[in-house]
């Protein structure tokens, strides 16, 4: 099965590979996002070794697996390991056996090996620091996707591990363009109008488009995967943040509150809405949020200290609790029953947001500036009655401001004039607020573009649904 996109990784595990020196590297990302694919398929006979932790398994399960693995690759292993200590003196002795060869050490889902006294960190630390750190053979990758635990005990390690990461890889949701090469690698048919919205459901989560079934239009895959009574993603929320984080409660509360809110939330406003005391705890949550692809952050325009505002990235987790969290299961058509309901249509609004800020490169393409500096930014007017707000702000180097209007719509959108009023009005409002008085550019971001019957001529410039798939 061919790798689908992942063409920078891809550039990076070559060059650790045949960097000629030890190296310790770090793949993390969401759960179900193909790390572990990635690595697998990537790598496929070249590994030396290769092991994945279990979740909620015993030490001794754990420790007793990885024995086996050893024996897998060769290595001998007559009496069983009674610490991590005997296991890492295990793998070192079979990698000790072909000496001069690149020999690639993959061990997945690291965290779920560090169970409480297991001893697991303590050991690994000792085998890097005794020996393979000074083995320029030796490429060692670990993964997870408890993003929480990797950052604390990894990245932000303070004893042995601390500086010994030589290389970090995140990776991401697929792109829409690169959703658009995997269905037509699995032969599922659907136009680039029905990928914005499958987009919008299940985001570039490999795992959840590898489930559709290709004979089925969009939404009977929809109902089937999310409302149906053997639907197979109705408890992955659940299982997502359990996965992820040992303690999810805070995490899980933060997503819902931001949830309610189209226009973002400033941190002090969740500390409100959510009853949360405005603590380092908080903070913790919210940065692994971040690294986990769960939410992002943007500036205030006005570059306020407490002025950045959080939104939703996660399409999945957004429709989760939008639609599936009180569904219950209790319509198996829900999806295709509905398809005209007026709650969707303010869904898709917002969700069509939502993705246009995770394809912010395509947008800067489109608009030609992606070799232009650029800060991207959220604004909401503290003054102006009734108040005025643009989720997407790209200030640029050159001198131009793009307030970027995202607008989702089954044919062209026609620019009325009480619309352009409104834009214009906006405007006003934006350079009043922020005192930024060059270059607003007034940009719309739309599925079909801007219909040439209306006031086309209010707005600087425009990008399609198309422009997105680059």
């Amino acid at each position: 099965m061919a790798i689908i996109g992942r063409t920078d990784e891809i550039k990076r595990l070559e060059n650790y590979y045949y960097s000629g020196k030890p190296e310790f590297l770090i793949i993390y990302g969401r759960r179900r996002v193909g790390k572990t694919f990635l690595i697998k398929e990537h790598f496929k006979s070249k590994f030396a070794f290769y092991f994945t932790g279990s979740i909620d398994t015993p030490n001794a399960v754990n420790l007793a697996n990885f024995d086996n693995a050893i024996i897998e690759y060769g290595g001998d292993n007559e009496i069983p390991s009674k610490d991590w200590n005997e296991a890492f003196h295990k793998l070192k002795s079979l990698l000790n056996r072909s000496p001069g060869v690149r020999k690639v050490v993959f061990i997945d889902e690291m965290p779920w090996l560090d169970n409480k006294k297991s001893g697991f960190l303590q050991a690994f630390d000792y085998f890097w620091n005794s020996w393979a750190s000074s083995n320029k053979d030796i490429l060692f990758i670990g993964c997870g996707s408890a993003t929480s635990w990797i950052s604390k005990k990894i990245f932000k390690n303070r004893g042995g591990l601390h500086n010994r990461v030589t290389g970090r890889i995140h990776l991401a949701p697929f792109t829409i363009g690169e959703c658009e090469m995997f269905f037509r690698s699995r032969g599922f048919e659907i136009d680039r109008y029905g990928l914005i919205e499958c987009y919008m459901v299940f985001g570039g989560i490999p795992y959840y488009l590898d489930l559709f079934n290709k004979s089925w239009s969009l939404a009977q895959n929809v109902d089937y995967l999310c409302f149906s009574k053997n639907a197979q993603l109705y408890d992955e929320f659940d299982e997502l943040f359990m996965s992820l984080f040992a303690n999810p409660d805070r995490h899980i509360k933060i997503i819902e509150v931001l949830s309610r809110k189209n226009s973002g939330l400033t941190r002090n406003e969740i500390s409100e809405a959510g009853g949360f005391h405005a603590n380092g705890h908080l903070t913790s949550a919210l940065n692994e949020l971040e690294m986990c692809d769960f939410i992002e952050v943007y500036t205030d325009t006005k570059k306020r200290k407490k002025g950045s505002y959080y939104f939703i990235t996660d399409p999945f987790v957004l429709f989760y609790l939008r639609y599936m969290k009180d569904n219950n299961r209790k319509d198996e058509h829900f999806w295709a029953g509905n398809i005209d309901d007026g709650s969707r249509n303010a869904w898709r609004g917002y969700a069509f947001e939502q993705l246009c800020r995770i394809h912010l490169w395509q947008i800067k393409k489109a608009l030609g500036i992606s070799g232009v500096s650029t800060v991207t930014s959220s604004w909401r007017s503290s003054t102006s009655k009734p108040g005025a707000q643009v989720d997407l702000v790209i200030r640029r180097k050159d001198r131009i401001t793009n307030l970027c209007e995202m607008k989702y719509t089954s044919k062209p959108f026609v620019i009325t004039k009480n619309y352009a009023d409104a834009l214009h009005n906006k405007k006003l409002a934006f350079i009043e607020d922020t005192g930024i008085i060059y270059g607003i550019h007034l940009t719309m971001i739309t599925t079909y573009g801007v219909s040439k019957s209306g006031y086309i001529s209010s707005i600087n410039s425009e990008v399609t649904m198309d422009d997105l798939f680059d």
